[in-house]
């Protein structure tokens, strides 16, 4: 790779990295907002922990710690104050007995479902424009970096 190349590429990067800290920004605008919508006074830590049990249906508490790679002690704390909102019920894990099994709650599908409504067709709307093979071309190339692989 020529000087020239290896520069290019470097400013490409940059630019791209500064893209993704301006929709980083602009994602946790919106979730801090959801959060504030499912239970006044939510973190979005929380909100992201009960998104991830709402997504995954029924999850252990240990899997969820490790999708989200957070401590357990922490975990354990939401986990019980998304309970005491009604939000999720826990039950006993019938392979192991000492775990629980995490999932949503009705009322806690119809608060996050109010939450998302104002901003639910925000995405759709921003790429209303876009010619669809834009959008699966992009969807590709996250999902190429997201993943580690060079994309095809």
């Amino acid at each position: 790779m020529t000087e020239d190349t290896r520069e290019a590429r470097t400013q490409a990067v940059r630019a791209l990295e500064g893209e993704f800290s301006a929709l980083i920004s602009q994602m946790r605008r919106i979730l801090s907002e959801n959060a504030e919508r499912v239970s006044p006074g939510m973190m979005p830590g929380a909100y992201k922990v009960f998104t991830t049990i709402v997504r995954r249906e029924r999850i252990s508490q240990s899997a969820l710690a490790d999708a989200l790679v957070v401590d357990k002690g922490q975990l354990s704390r939401t986990v019980r104050e998304l309970e005491q909102l009604g939000l999720i019920r826990r039950e006993p894990d019938p392979s192991d007995g000492r775990a629980s099994i995490l999932f949503p709650t009705a009322h806690g599908i119809e608060r996050l479902a109010a939450a998302r409504a104002p901003q639910e067709r925000t995405l759709v709307d921003a790429l209303e424009d876009w010619p669809v093979e834009e959008i699966h071309s992009l969807t590709r190339l996250l999902h190429a970096l997201t993943s580690g692989v060079v994309p095809d």
